[in-house]
């Protein structure tokens, strides 16, 4: 997959949701069943 930004769609919105995942996984860290890590997003 070519990782080329100029083809990113919507690059802001892409760098805040990246963001806001890195942010949720800091604060749980690992090991959590993959559904957890959406529901912490929604509350952040």
């Amino acid at each position: 997959m070519d990782t080329n930004e100029d083809e990113i769609l919507y690059k802001d919105l892409s760098y805040r949701i990246v963001g806001l995942a890195m942010r949720v996984h800091s604060k749980l860290g690992y090991g959590f069943l993959e559904k957890v890590y959406p529901v912490k997003c929604l509350r952040e």
